[in-house]
């Protein structure tokens, strides 16, 4: 069979529109391969983001937790009034006000110089723990003057109060009389705490 110039012709541009088609679609199938890898790059840089975003997220939340926390240890410290310079006529007035409230018969007590405790790492400074041990002695009627004692010394606040020893001895003295006869003597040995923070001072 043979083929007119004319048929030729018309075989050759459908040949022809058959390559570019090809070709076009192979550039579509590059193209899509191509937009497919970008878009699974962009996923993979997105998820790393979110990841990230995720961690800095999680981190934000803990030192937010972590400032709450600290923020109510520092309300307490300040509702005990522990914090800051120790405040000794404060003490002095406490300790005479007890004594009178609980009409007892005879306090003394000295205070002796502050120590450093321990010294707590912070930002942006350091927090110190201060000690100053007070010494008292008491005449008591009983013994349950000692624990009231205690527990308002401990109530009027301007320092942590912590006991560390107290002795309690019999006078010997009889009970009589009009005059009131301690039949107790106590002595104590007490800390009182006090915390300064380095930030909070500059």
């Amino acid at each position: 069979m043979t083929l007119t110039r004319e048929e030729l012709k018309r075989l050759a541009l459908s040949r022809l529109i058959g390559v570019v088609l090809f070709a076009i679609g192979a550039g579509i199938v590059v193209i899509s391969r191509e937009g497919v890898r970008a878009a699974q790059v962009r996923l993979t840089q997105a998820q790393g983001e979110r990841r990230q975003n995720a961690e800095r997220l999680a981190r934000i939340a803990e030192e937010e937790r972590e400032v709450s926390q600290k923020m109510d240890v520092y309300k307490q410290l300040k509702a005990l009034n522990i914090l800051g310079e120790e405040q000794r006529l404060e003490w002095a007035d406490a300790i005479n006000r007890i004594r009178v409230q609980r009409e007892l018969l005879d306090v003394r007590y000295r205070v002796e110089r502050q120590k450093l405790l321990t010294s707590a790492p912070g930002k942006p400074a350091n927090v110190d723990f201060f000690s100053s041990t007070m010494r008292v002695d008491l005449q008591l009627l009983h013994e349950e003057d000692l624990l009231r004692f205690l527990a308002d010394l401990r109530a009027s606040g301007n320092a942590y109060y912590a006991v560390k020893k107290c002795s309690l001895n019999r006078t010997g003295q009889a009970v009589g009389g009009i005059v009131m006869t301690p039949r107790l003597s106590a002595s104590c040995e007490i800390d009182l705490i006090t915390v300064v923070d380095r930030a909070a001072k500059r």
